[in-house]
């Protein structure tokens, strides 16, 4: 079966850096038209003329570097706000003084806040506080006076691009976070995963091994008790496995990164079930199935087939090789449902608690886990002395959550 890893990425901070792109140029324009409409009242509107030629020509140029974080270094940040400063600062020059006392707009308008909020989403509300109090600086040399609409102006841009920052750092860490939880329970996942297939087959063959050594005694009972040491260590290491660090992109903008190994089938359509039960049939395994296929997604196929494999292993492991166990395939419009009964002697109350406690995770993991991740499930009903039934049900719709937990 193939395999794959799937990279993806989780960032609340890109859509921010568009946004900002559409700002700047809107506000351009804006600021252009503004000059438009009262250029004649402009004492010196060729100033204005060229300042805005500049400020055009920049702004469309520089496009693609406020796309993201990586583009916003802070020798670009830092020419980016001189342009609004001197826009700021050259107001005085191009415009009527009548105009600049009575509050009138500055040549870059509302376009400084473009570069003030670049700061924000860059380096956090720091960076902000930083910008905005050099824009604040300008705009009251610009006035001459701390005028009361300039103040407020300044305030206003102020406190939103300092809260834009903090909340910016916010998402971050939350993005962090997510992303290490979201790591953990794709490991978690995996490692259920091998503990399945090394219980269905490795830790079969140790626990085998170290009943017939001691059975058979002698120098075969040591293998026996070696194997049974091997056995719990083996159990202890797919118990507690190991869960990888989580990882941050070099672009900051692009969020966290989880990685994580699925598992991607050679063939992507539905497999009848029947086939894949057939081989468990013999002279002590009964099984009964439909006249019709029993249709699957492949994983979910395989997951049920090796679930009813382990229930079987478990009915000769604890029933005896002399019990009988029967297979019944029910195909129901949106679920399939395998119950699997024995006429051992039954599971004593409270065994299952117990073995799962001594790693023992048979049943835990080769059954029911196998069924929870296909959005299934496993119930086990037991009786002393009148056998074991197991009723596994996935439904048709099967939706695979191993592996889906990766995101930037």
């Amino acid at each position: 079966m193939a395999r794959r890893e799937r990279v993806m990425r989780m960032s609340v901070e890109q859509p921010l850096w568009r946004a900002l792109t559409a700002y700047r140029v809107l506000t351009m324009l804006y600021a252009v038209g503004l000059f438009a409409t009262a250029h004649d009242e402009f004492a010196r509107p060729w100033v204005a003329v060229a300042y805005f030629a500049v400020l055009g020509v920049w702004t469309l140029a520089t496009l693609p570097r406020v796309a993201n974080a990586a583009g916003c270094t802070k020798r670009f940040l830092t020419a980016d706000l001189t342009i609004a400063i001197t826009g700021i600062l050259l107001t005085p020059v191009a415009d009527a003084h009548e105009r600049v006392q009575a509050g009138g707009p500055t040549l870059p308008s509302i376009w400084t806040a473009g570069s003030v909020l670049a700061f924000a989403i860059k380096g956090g509300w720091r960076w902000a506080a930083l910008a905005s109090s050099l824009v604040a600086a300008a705009n009251l040399v610009e006035r001459g006076s701390p005028a009361r609409d300039t103040v407020h102006n300044v305030i206003l841009v102020c406190i939103a691009s300092i809260a834009i920052g903090y909340v910016v750092e916010v998402a971050r860490a939350s993005e962090r976070t997510l992303a290490r939880a979201l790591e953990i329970e794709a490991a978690t996942r995996e490692r259920e995963r091998l503990a399945r297939d090394i219980h269905d087959s490795v830790l079969q063959v140790l626990a085998m091994v170290q009943r017939r050594g001691a059975v058979i005694g002698g120098e075969a009972a040591e293998l026996g008790r070696m194997a049974g040491e091997q056995e719990v260590a083996l159990r202890t290491l797919v118990s507690g496995g190991l869960v990888p660090v989580s990882r941050v992109s070099e672009d900051a903008a692009e969020g966290a990164v989880v990685r994580a190994v699925e598992e991607e089938p050679a063939d992507s359509g539905p497999v009848d079930l029947r086939a894949l039960l057939a081989p468990y049939a013999g002279a002590r395994v009964s099984l009964a199935e439909p006249g019709a296929p029993v249709r699957l997604a492949p994983v979910a196929a395989r997951e049920v087939a090796a679930a009813v494999g382990a229930a079987l292993d478990n009915v000769r492991g604890h029933a005896g090789e002399q019990a009988r166990a029967w297979i019944l395939v029910e195909d129901e419009p949106d679920e399939v449902i395998v119950t699997v009964r024995d006429d051992g002697p039954g599971i004593p109350e409270g065994r299952l608690a117990q073995a799962e406690g001594e790693g023992r995770l048979g049943v835990a993991l080769s059954i029911r886990g196998r069924l929870r991740d296909l959005g299934g499930s496993a119930e086990l009903i037991s009786v002393p002395g009148q056998g074991t039934e197991v009723e596994l049900k996935v439904p048709k719709d099967v939706k695979d959550t191993r592996g889906k937990a990766e995101r930037r």
